[in-house]
């Protein structure tokens, strides 16, 4: 049986953007499929006097010509779900914190007044489903309580042979369509996984318009909501970023670490600076990766533990849920005190 408050299907995605009325819904592109990807934003966006991109900016040895930041400006947050639609816990926290920011309660009927108060002091940029095409493609609507194999097939679906895509092997061809039998619901439409699309020239629209989207809002802190199994929750480790910035993802690292403790939720905490000889033979330049330099922010990628009936660690709807908003709590605490 499904929670009441596990919104996740795209259906109630429309019917979530209807209600709005204190921030602002928009379409931010389409899909590859063809489905509407929305977004909601909270805060006015402020005129940063930009007068270069990020990069040509830090070529000129000053990231203000791309965005000049006095000490009033509001700091600008990314929240993202389901950029594999499959992973549905990232898709239900944040149409959970845009019921909560328009309410006052979460969809379980409970307030998070620090959340709902904060949220004047930001620039939210927010998106429950990043996948449409993906989510449309799973056949069900929670992945709790569901066998491993079975979560195997919805996620990174089957090859021409029957045989399972199972990760990371699912990532050897891209794009997978052509090598698939059933896709599953890390691709869009086009069998493109936005996490190792090309991005220097996107092979997805969605991707470009993510990228786009971080550029022309000077983000200061994206987080990517990603589903990792039964795992204890972390941030994997994300390479090709500045020292600097690595440092500043360490230390909120190391600050939600204490805050998952204090809630009696499993978190692993995972080392964010990653340099020489630490990092892999051929480390990834991912999606999490490009955020950063459009605009220079942090930029992490959250795995959420899914429930499966797998071996692991396995929380409820609830704990699921109760995870993503100590997230968020902690990205608002956070980013004040880097403000």
């Amino acid at each position: 049986m499904v929670e009441s408050f596990w919104k996740s299907r795209l259906v109630e995605i429309v019917e979530c953007m209807s209600t709005v009325s204190k921030g602002n819904a928009s379409v931010l592109t389409s899909s590859a499929g063809g489905r509407d990807i929305y977004m909601v934003e909270y805060g006015l966006k402020e005129d940063f006097g930009r007068r270069a991109n990020y990069n040509s900016a830090c070529g000129a040895k000053n990231p203000e010509h791309y965005a000049r930041k006095g000490l009033d400006a509001k700091p600008v947050l990314l929240i993202v779900g389901g950029i594999h639609g499959g992973e549905l816990e990232g898709i239900v926290g944040v149409m959970n914190l845009i019921h909560l920011l328009e309410t006052g309660v979460d969809y379980r009927g409970r307030r998070n007044d620090y959340l709902y108060e904060n949220a004047y002091r930001f620039r939210l940029l927010l998106i429950p489903c990043m996948n449409p095409d993906g989510r449309a493609r799973l056949p069900v609507d929670s992945l709790i309580d569901v066998p491993y194999e079975q979560f195997v097939y919805y996620m990174q679906g089957s090859l021409k042979d029957g045989t399972l895509c199972r990760w990371p092997d699912c990532k050897a061809v891209h794009p997978i369509k052509d090598a698939s039998d059933f896709l599953g619901s890390y691709f869009n439409d086009d069998g493109i996984n936005m996490m190792h699309d090309n991005f220097f020239a996107p092979m997805a629209k969605e991707t470009g318009a993510l990228l786009g989207l971080s550029e022309r809002e000077a983000v200061d802190f994206s987080v990517l909501l990603h589903g990792g199994a039964n795992t204890e929750i972390h941030f994997p480790a994300i390479h090709y970023l500045p020292y600097l910035i690595m440092m500043r993802q360490q230390a909120f690292n190391s600050s939600i670490e204490a805050a998952y403790r204090r809630q009696g939720l499993p978190f692993s905490l995972q080392n964010q600076v990653v340099v020489n000889g630490e990092q892999p033979a051929c480390p990834s330049f991912n999606l999490t990766s490009a955020l950063h330099h459009t605009c220079g922010g942090m930029s992490m990628e959250f795995e959420s533990n899914m429930g499966l009936e797998a071996p692991g660690v396995k929380l409820t709807a609830d704990e699921i849920l109760d995870s993503h908003f100590v997230l968020f709590e902690e990205m608002f605490r956070f980013a004040m005190k880097q403000a």
